[in-house]
């Protein structure tokens, strides 16, 4: 897999429709060869869609798609260089982990013997150098997941693409199988488009996030960009949580904004906000409660929740109801507890209406 090339990949204005719905609204969208892009959303969003249309199993009503420079918006999908990692596997029960990886060579006319070499170098390449002679029933969930991505790599296609790679493992193995897979593509360097509805599969694998809503991009960008500075309540609240509260901006200090958020002053990045009231993001971490200050916004314990390495609590202010994560665990606070409410500097972002 050593002539690997990368490919880019555009979208140019693709529309498409569903009879009289429109799942895909004037998209527009460049991902850089060697980059590992997400598309993120919740059900409906487009996601899927979109990768369809990149696979070839889809084609659009309207506008271009290009991958490596070249259009191919029309073109069947056998003739699209890129390879697809489906959700469930596919991996053909009665064959081993080498010939699952090899058969796709062999299809594509390679001999036997160049097919088992190159399938023999993939599963090597994903850490199953030992494991060829094993069915997909004898393997874990995480390593039959690492065979399916050796088949698809070892076809050396310009773009990867994965469609919800993880949704079949717990929650343990994930952690450990999207590390691999990201440190595969950043050790191979191929182009990966990856599907998932999973915010923290996401903001671990990516170097960028796209974030769909409706058929349209709500937000792209790095995944620190997508957390710190969301741009709107649903980005806020889709990327990890947020508590969505009216304030006041009283005035700008250079690039800083002086906000009012029921009688607490706080300064953070102005973000082209203007005087006057707005919206303000706040994630649950980046709450601090006081049980003896008198200063800040005042509030009152509603609900604990004691979880080993944090706690979690709902607390009622005049401004509306905080979520908060507090990591001070050795300080557990009751329900009913007046507290003052304060805020960290991150994890605190203006947003639109």
């Amino acid at each position: 897999m050593t002539s690997m090339t990368p490919g880019s990949v555009v979208f140019k204005n693709v529309r498409k429709n569903f009879g009289s719905f429109t799942a895909i609204h004037d998209l527009s969208l460049t991902i850089e060869p060697g980059t590992l892009v997400t598309l993120l959303g919740p059900s409906g969003c487009g996601k899927t869609t979109t990768l369809r249309m990149l696979a070839g199993l889809e084609h659009p009503t309207s506008g271009r798609i290009f991958i490596g420079g070249k259009d191919v918006t029309m073109l069947p999908a056998h003739e699209r260089d890129v390879s697809m990692v489906f959700q469930s596997y596919a991996l053909f029960p009665h064959m081993n982990a080498l010939e699952n990886v090899a058969y796709g060579l062999e299809s594509s006319g390679f001999s036997k013997r160049e097919a088992k070499e190159r399938a023999e170098d993939g599963l090597e390449q994903v850490g199953l150098a030992n494991m060829g002679h094993r069915l997909p029933a004898e393997l874990s969930g995480g390593q039959q997941q690492r065979v399916a991505v050796a088949r698809a790599l070892v076809l050396e296609p310009q773009v990867l693409l994965l469609d919800e790679p993880l949704s079949n493992l717990d929650a343990r193995l994930r952690r450990k199988v999207r590390t691999e897979i990201r440190e595969l593509q950043q050790r191979l360097g191929f182009t990966a488009v990856y599907v998932t509805h999973d915010q923290d599969e996401a903001l671990a694998v990516s170097d960028r996030i796209v974030v769909m809503k409706d058929g349209e991009i709500a937000q792209a960008g790095t995944p620190q960009c997508l957390y710190d500075e969301p741009v709107s309540a649903f980005i806020a609240d889709f990327m990890g949580e947020a508590n969505v509260v009216a304030c006041n901006v009283i005035e700008h200090v250079g690039d800083q904004a002086v906000i009012d958020v029921g009688g607490l002053e706080h300064r953070l990045p102005s973000r082209q906000s203007k005087v006057g009231q707005a919206k303000l993001a706040v994630r649950p971490g980046s709450v601090v409660l006081d049980p003896d200050a008198n200063s800040g916004l005042g509030g009152e314990i509603l609900t604990s929740a004691y979880l080993g390495d944090h706690v979690e609590y709902e607390v009622e202010t005049p401004v509306g109801n905080f979520f908060v994560i507090d990591h001070t665990v050795e300080r557990s606070l009751s329900p009913k507890t007046a507290v003052s409410l304060g805020f960290r500097n991150r994890g605190l972002a203006l947003i639109e209406g």
